[in-house]
């Protein structure tokens, strides 16, 4: 034995039989008086009384010079034959001793903290590590029992179970656990292994552990779940705000007691950025949220801006792009917080200190978007560089998601722009439908798509009714619809019918689409072109791939026209067929685009059906109509545009249309301007009698002259004067100017400059040339 060391042999009743030199020189007791005594007789303190009589643990004897001598006791026990107890073996040694065998040493030494426990869950040994974890010495916990060492928290408890468990079931056992250890306040995570001790004879005799701190790994862990589930969690909309509030959530209560997103006023709006300066930075606070309620509250309220000086670390972030850390007890970082005047929570015996602060900046595509703030009171670990990492991860990954939503934004707002500048402002006057529209935009992730609709006056009182969409979204969709738009509009001018309308349209669909090269695709559009004629009440309507009209009779029965299927806008070298019908005056035509009954988890004929039956709800105005419409068939969050355009027809009574045969004979020309300036009287238009005349001889005359039977001469009265006169030559007149001693080639000229717009149309038998006088005044 070393002399550091004792060794002591009592027998089943705790009488000494066996006392070392170690043994005197630790108690000052001679062998002669230890043998034979009861072996509690030499403690300073009464024993509890089981077996065996001295526990493991420490133990105070009393030295022979009276003094008390505290000792570290190892109890083993004995067995005699047929395994019956036969004594104990006790070393002792002062509780300080350094260990001598390099098993000793290797245990005292280990890097993970290592304890021993009786069957009663108290400490037999601990290793320098597990003390260092318990923040005390080992004579201090040495024969307590586990939870007499520290606070009763629950995982505390829960090692205790563990401990029990394996002496009940003396099974070894492995788990991890989160916690405070008793020597500080950081939380640690453990990785802890626990089995039991055996004497030879496979007696129970203690429990061991052995516990990792598993810290680190647990942290690295708890990053990589953080970075996975940001990179789903952050930025599921298209929405700047909304991404901000997301990046809050993630930070707080994992990662901050209360975190804030502070913008740079321009991302919120379309400008571009502005270069960062020296001076006072301001930026708008676009979300915030605190782990307790009020506990830290936010210095600016949500929607709010503030000066953030240029030491702050806010501003410093921004300004050199990079994290930035601040601690209590620097001067800037506390003059800076003391300055902020955070409003206290209503229990301000409960809040803690801001100790720790973290400012990372939010970049995106070499753009400073912003900043993210986040404190810790509660946490007791202040931010350190690897947080630092962590945060810069989040950051970057929210900050790209807040670019995507602010391009989004603005890519939105221009094409919206642009879309409402080539619709229609105001549909213009015109006798032949009552017109009512609604546009909606699309609110998906996808943009603005190229819905347009038109309505565009025609000779002779008619009206075109034009919708269409384009594939695609976004600006180069709305574009392109601006070309297609202008393009009817020139059509429309020339006075096509609907299927050759269409035949044109899908040609310049083609070449654009060639000019685009492999954007082709892009180009694809559908176009549903309709024609009303007031006068003969006859609607006349081509499709391009487009849904097909729907019309409300004035008895209240709805239905959807059957039109000649057309492919789409660009496919070429397929025709188009227009169709003809006879509406009743107060018919209602709808023409709307896709998004109205078309999307994925609906069935388009159970839409149309809807449709059908919203158009015949009765309204107590076609505007009114137009919203129940929406209101009845559009789902809640529509996922594309929508146009819908009502028409309600009218008719041109025989009173106001007067058609005459004209004898292709020049001497009836005066015959027809006499005609003409009776239907004038009879209207109580005589003011219009002398320009009417002129009108009618010059045209009368050149289709007389050149053109072929039969000739027609038609009046109508509308909001204009319309004078028609039409024959069956296929040729179309121009004007020209005419030399000074030219005999004719004045005659259109005049026309023109009398009237206030002249044109001419073919027709399935000839053409039709055409003027008109403004009625505005009378």
């Amino acid at each position: 034995m070393e002399e550091a060391s004792a060794a002591v042999v009592v027998d089943v009743r705790g009488i000494v039989t066996g006392w070392s030199e170690g043994a005197r020189r630790l108690t000052g007791h001679p062998a002669e008086e230890a043998v034979g005594r009861a072996v509690t007789e030499l403690l300073a303190e009464d024993a509890p009384s089981a077996a065996p009589p001295v526990p493991s643990g420490i133990v105070v004897l009393r030295h022979r010079a009276g003094h008390p001598v505290p000792l570290r006791v190892t109890v083993t026990p004995l067995t005699g034959p047929s395994d019956t107890p036969a004594g104990y073996v006790l070393v002792a040694e002062p509780p300080g001793a350094a260990e001598s065998s390099l098993a000793g040493q290797a245990f005292q030494q280990a890097s993970m903290a290592m304890s021993v426990f009786d069957t009663e869950q108290r400490y037999l040994r601990l290793n320098d590590a597990s003390c260092r974890a318990m923040g005390t010495t080992e004579e201090e916990l040495v024969g307590r029992p586990y939870l007499d060492t520290g606070e009763a928290a629950g995982h505390q408890r829960g090692f205790q179970w563990y401990l029990r468990r394996v002496v009940e079931t003396g099974e070894p056992v492995h788990y991890e656990t989160l916690g405070r250890a008793p020597s500080g306040k950081r939380f640690h995570a453990w990785s802890v292994e626990m089995w039991p001790v055996r004497d030879p004879s496979g007696r129970l005799l203690g429990t061991a552990l052995a516990a990792f701190d598993s810290t680190e790994q647990h942290r690295g862990r708890q990053r990589l779940a953080l970075l996975n589930e940001a990179a789903t969690g952050i930025g599921t909309t298209l929405d700047v705000v909304r991404t901000a509030e997301e990046l809050v959530e993630f930070l707080v209560p994992t990662f901050a007691d209360f975190a804030a997103v502070d913008l740079l006023d321009w991302v919120l709006g379309t400008h571009e950025p502005p270069a960062l300066t020296d001076a006072e930075i301001v930026l708008r606070r676009v979300a915030h949220g605190s782990a307790t309620q009020g506990s830290p509250a936010g210095a600016v309220h949500l929607g709010g801006t503030d000066v953030y000086p240029p030491a702050s670390p806010p501003a410093r972030a921004l300004r050199e792009g990079r994290p930035v850390l601040g601690r209590a007890g620097e001067p800037e970082f506390d003059r800076w917080l003391g300055g902020r005047g955070a409003p206290a929570p209503p229990d301000r015996s409960r809040r803690a200190p801001i100790h720790s602060l973290l400012a990372v900046p939010l970049r995106a595509r070499g753009t400073t978007l912003g900043v993210a703030v986040a404190v810790r009171n509660l946490f007791p670990d202040p931010y350190a560089a690897d947080d630092a990492v962590l945060a810069e991860e989040l950051a970057s990954r929210a900050a790209v998601c807040v670019d995507n939503a602010r391009r989004f934004a603005r890519e939105r707002s221009t094409a919206l722009a642009l879309q409402h500048s080539l619709l229609p402002k105001g549909l213009p006057g015109q006798a032949a439908v009552e017109v009512a529209h609604r546009y909606l935009p699309s609110g998906s992730e996808a943009g603005i798509g190229g819905d347009w609709f038109d309505v565009i006056p025609l000779s002779g009182s008619r009206v075109a009714l034009v919708v269409g969409d384009v594939v695609g979204h976004g600006i180069p969709s709305t574009a392109t619809m601006g070309r297609l738009c202008t393009a009817v509009r020139t059509l429309a001018d020339v006075d096509l019918p609907p299927d050759e309308l269409l035949t044109h349209l899908d040609d310049l669909v083609i070449h654009l689409a060639s000019d685009d090269g492999d954007e082709a695709a892009e180009l694809g559009a559908t176009c549903l072109y309709a024609v009303y004629d007031p006068v003969s009440r006859r609607l006349t309507a081509a499709t391009a791939g487009h849904p097909p009209p729907a019309v409300v009779l004035p008895d209240g029965t709805c239905r959807l026209l059957r039109l000649s299927a057309g492919p789409p806008l660009g496919v070429g070298g397929l025709p188009f067929e227009a169709t003809e019908l006879q509406l009743p005056e107060g018919s209602v035509v709808a023409l709307y685009t896709d998004g109205l009954v078309e999307s994925r988890d609906r069935d388009v004929d159970h839409a149309t059906g809807e449709l059908c039956r919203a158009l015949t709800v009765p309204a107590a105005s076609l505007d009114a109509l137009c919203d129940s419409v929406l209101k009845a068939v559009l789902p809640e969050e529509p996922g594309d545009d929508v146009a819908l355009l009502l028409a309600c027809t009218r008719a041109l009574g025989a009173g106001q249309v007067a058609t005459k045969e004209v004898p292709p004979d020049p001497a009836e020309v005066a015959a027809a301007r006499q005609w003409a300036v009776e239907r004038l009287t009879a209207w109580g238009l005589d003011e219009f009698a002398f320009v009417t005349e002129l009108v009618v001889s010059e045209l009368v005359t050149n289709a007389i002259r050149y053109g072929t039977p039969p000739v027609h001469l038609r009046l109508i009265r509308d909001r204009a004067l319309i004078c028609e006169v039409s024959d069956g030559s296929a040729t179309s007149p121009h004007m020209r100017r005419a030399n000074a001693y030219d005999e004719g080639g004045r005659g259109l000229l005049l026309v023109a400059q009398l009237t206030q717009r002249w044109g001419s149309r073919q027709t399935g038998t000839g053409k039709t040339i055409w003027a008109e006088q403004s009625l505005s005044a009378v």
